[in-house]
């Protein structure tokens, strides 16, 4: 499938779940379309670059190792993002990856994700909490970067006074996962 197909493809699709999941089959049982999806994803201002977020979301929630291929590109693009519609889904992706890598310990994660991709995720995710963003982007930072520091040790004295700084003028939601961010920090 052509890039010109694929958008006309993504331009049918709507918020629904059933929408999404249909065309994330189509790219699961074709995952070459994979590339073709992040180019489009990160054209950031393209009428369809959310849309081709949404689905590598759905891809990555149902099969995140197959996007384990294309790690170098979705890391290079993350910092691009502009569209809030855009950003929540990336940032759900990154969130899944570092749950899949430190909380369960995939091998197979773990093998290919690497030093720097980890560290452009722990760059894209400050970027994500200290910019303006909805609180749901910042909410999966948050857990990145939580988990991020039990690599990079001078993650989690930066997270933590990024939150308590930014907690007074943060929403009930940002309010809740800082706390709760905090007290994980708090115990160590």
């Amino acid at each position: 499938m052509s890039d010109k197909i694929l958008i006309e493809s993504l331009k049918n699709v709507d918020g629904t779940l059933t929408s999404r999941m249909s065309m994330a089959s189509v790219i699961i049982g074709s995952p070459g379309q994979i590339p073709a999806l992040l180019r489009i994803a990160f054209l950031d201002e393209h009428a369809v670059s959310s849309k081709a977020c949404w689905i590598l979301e759905v891809v990555a929630r149902e099969h995140l190792k197959k996007l384990l291929p294309h790690l170098d590109q979705f890391v290079r693009g993350l910092d691009k993002l502009t569209l809030h519609s855009s950003v929540r889904p990336m940032a759900k992706i990154c969130e899944t990856l570092t749950l899949a890598y430190f909380a369960k310990k995939d091998p197979e994660i773990m093998a290919k994700l690497t030093d720097t991709h980890l560290e452009q995720i722990t760059t894209v995710c400050f970027d994500w909490l200290i910019s303006e963003q909805k609180v749901a982007p910042q909410a999966y930072a948050m857990t990145c970067l939580y988990h991020l520091g039990s690599k990079f040790p001078w993650v989690h004295p930066e997270l933590q006074q990024v939150l308590e700084l930014n907690y007074p003028k943060g929403s009930a939601a940002y309010q809740a996962r800082a706390t709760q961010v905090l007290q994980m920090l708090t115990r160590g």
